[in-house]
């Protein structure tokens, strides 16, 4: 596997672990609020969101990336 490859998928990674954390904390939060169930439901939450964002991070990211190439030389 080479570097740059490394790259994009250590970004993906980690970009899904912080927007999920704070789109899940979020919504948890305004939907739930502080509870003592909070805990829980947001690492629960975060768990699942990380799971089905990072495939379509992988999946669907390349091609974004090159059709906003062609749109932004």
């Amino acid at each position: 596997m080479n570097t740059h490859l490394k790259r994009k998928i250590a970004f993906a990674l980690s970009m899904g672990v912080v927007t999920t954390g704070i789109v899940s904390f979020v919504l948890i939060a305004l939907n739930l609020g502080f509870s003592e169930k909070f805990a829980f439901v947001w690492l629960r939450s975060w768990g699942i969101g990380y799971v089905i964002v990072i495939p379509a991070i992988l999946m669907i990211g390349p091609r974004l990336q090159g059709k906003i190439d062609r749109l932004i030389p």
